[in-house]
């Protein structure tokens, strides 16, 4: 039987071949959305968002995880595109520079339409799935963005935002991030304040979905349970297969059950294997982690292309994607929840948060109050109760003169 001894490796490759070609035969109906990738922040960093330029150009792009090529290798059908920028920008141009990257998005549409179409919509989704494009969608990428503001939360739906992420790394006057849990910053919302609830319940209304990655387990917690419709964690992991706080520990991943919300595994090699070294194998087993503890319809993919530095051998860029489709297949996994995870769970979310979404309902008003901004900067324009210059004046003239009437009586 020795004369045989390469009958077991050709076995294997062939086995190998079948579940590759067993993912791309079912990735050509069902594509890939991804839940987030930051190739929006390399072209600012890259060209100052100079999309023109010979350099920039998508198809050729040299030096990025992600380019139109790969995409397409990657069966790549739709794309929330993360519009993101520091936490530096927190009180001071952090608005301004959102809708610039916003801005970017929209003209990666008008660029290259007959690649991508920007969508607002679960069913413009499937149409453009239907037209061969990859469905081009906005996440801002941080609370920081909004400025603590209703009105821009509002505006930036308008502009198309369809998710945003709650926290980045840092918080925000009305929401705990991560690094509270690793005790590098300080708990002052104790998870959502009072503000931070109508945030929630403003993007509720709107239908835009609340993103988890980045936030506090507090915030995780109290988003879950205060959310009228099911949330998503657009680039996050499971805590237990590596224990870093980025991740999403498994009391939460009950939550998230319990609400039919949707954890997307990032592949960022520390959130996956705790370390700078990991592999595609070791990302399907936060895949398996998360089906088994938050069931099969809680799994997606959001990948964290151009956000980071390390990622797994086997996954180098967006064209890997049918090989960790191939493994989870491998794996048992059946077509129906490989369907799941490759796009119908997040059509299943987003479609229910549009739902869950009532335009006639009477909006959230109430600001933050003044007290909880920061920022030399700011005016105070619509504080009822704050004082104007010409109050503070009339105030101390005030004073002025009853100090003097007093003196006066001495």
């Amino acid at each position: 039987m020795w004369i045989f001894w390469w009958f077991w490796p050709l076995l294997a490759i062939c086995a190998s071949d079948t579940f590759r070609n067993r993912a791309e035969e079912i990735m050509r109906t069902t594509p890939v959305i991804d839940g987030h990738n930051d190739l929006p922040w390399q072209l600012l960093k890259l060209f100052n968002n100079k999309l023109n330029d010979s350099e920039a150009n998508l198809n050729t792009l040299t030096g990025t995880h992600t380019n139109i090529p790969k995409m397409k290798a990657g069966y790549v059908g739709g794309q929330f595109w993360s519009a993101y920028m520091p936490c530096d920008t927190q009180n001071k141009d952090a608005v301004k520079r959102t809708l610039e990257q916003m801005d970017v998005i929209h003209r990666m549409c008008q660029l290259y339409p007959e690649t991508f179409l920007c969508v607002t919509k679960s069913s413009d989704i499937l149409q453009a799935f239907n037209d061969k494009k990859i469905a081009s969608l906005i996440g801002v990428e941080g609370g920081h963005l909004i400025d603590s503001s209703l009105g821009v939360l509002r505006a930036l739906y308008h502009l198309g935002m369809r998710y945003l992420t709650l926290t980045h790394n840092c918080n925000t006057p009305w929401s705990d991030n991560w690094l509270v849990d690793k005790g590098d910053d300080e708990a002052e919302s104790q998870g959502l304040s009072v503000f931070g609830q109508r945030v929630l319940k403003e993007m509720n209304r709107l239908g835009v979905m609340i993103d988890l990655s980045h936030v506090s387990v507090a915030t995780m917690k109290a988003a879950l349970q205060f959310s009228k419709a099911p949330v998503i964690f657009s680039h996050s992991s499971a805590y237990t297969v590596c224990p870093h706080r980025r991740n999403v520990p498994d009391d939460v991943l009950q939550l998230v059950k319990n609400t039919r919300s949707l954890v997307m595994v990032n592949f960022y090699s520390e959130f996956v294997s705790c370390s700078k070294d990991a592999t595609l194998s070791q990302v399907a087993d936060h895949l398996d982690h998360i089906k088994k503890v938050a069931g099969a319809e809680a799994v997606g993919l959001g990948g964290d292309y151009d956000g980071v530095t390390e990622l797994p051998k086997g996954l180098e860029d967006v064209s890997k994607y049918p090989d960790l489709i191939a493994e989870l297949l491998r794996r048992n996994w059946t077509d129906t929840e490989v369907k799941g995870v490759l796009a119908n769970n997040l059509l299943r979310v987003f479609s229910e948060v549009e739902l869950a979404s009532n335009h006639m309902q009477v909006p959230e008003e109430e600001p933050i109050p003044l007290g909880k901004m920061e920022g030399s900067c700011r005016t105070q324009y619509g504080y009822s109760r704050a004082p104007s210059i010409h109050l503070q004046i009339g105030a101390l003239l005030a004073s002025l003169a009853s100090l003097l009437f007093g003196l006066h009586l001495l």
